[in-house]
């Protein structure tokens, strides 16, 4: 924890399905200092989760690809994004009620407060997919 309430992670991680669970576990122990509800932080934990599966997924091209996470937090929001090496943005398909995948963004679309697309870091390849909370008792 930072000055002022927020919350600063960056954590990068190979782009491999095995990480899953650390970058869950990643997200849940840095966002236990903010005393989210539990419905909060549960969709917060999913829509990372989704957005770097989206990302191992469709970004990875090779036993050396990396995702990369960040969680910002201010006292009135909670920002987590996914940055990989694709440049190709992601695009929110209709899943069948059968379908075992293509599901996440519109699973973060109904969860989150926003969420987009930016472009990478200054010299970095790729892009970020974010999203965005707002904390309770923000006034914004």
């Amino acid at each position: 924890m930072t000055e002022g309430g927020e919350v600063h992670l960056r954590s990068t991680v190979p782009a491999r399905p095995a990480w899953a669970t650390a970058v869950r576990r990643t997200v849940i122990e840095h966002l236990a200092e903010l005393r989210l509800s539990p419905d909060l932080l549960d969709n917060a934990v999913l829509m990372a989760d989704e957005l770097f599966a989206n990302a191992v997924r469709h970004a990875s091209h090779g036993p050396d690809d990396t995702v990369t996470l960040t969680i910002d937090t201010s006292e009135r929001t909670l920002r987590v994004s996914v940055a990989d090496r694709s440049p190709v943005p992601p695009r929110s398909r209709t899943a069948s009620d059968t379908a075992e995948s293509g599901r996440g963004l519109a699973i973060v679309s109904a969860l989150a407060d926003d969420w987009g697309v930016a472009p990478p870091e200054p010299g970095a390849p790729g892009k970020r997919v974010w999203f965005t909370l707002v904390l309770p008792g923000a006034v914004l």
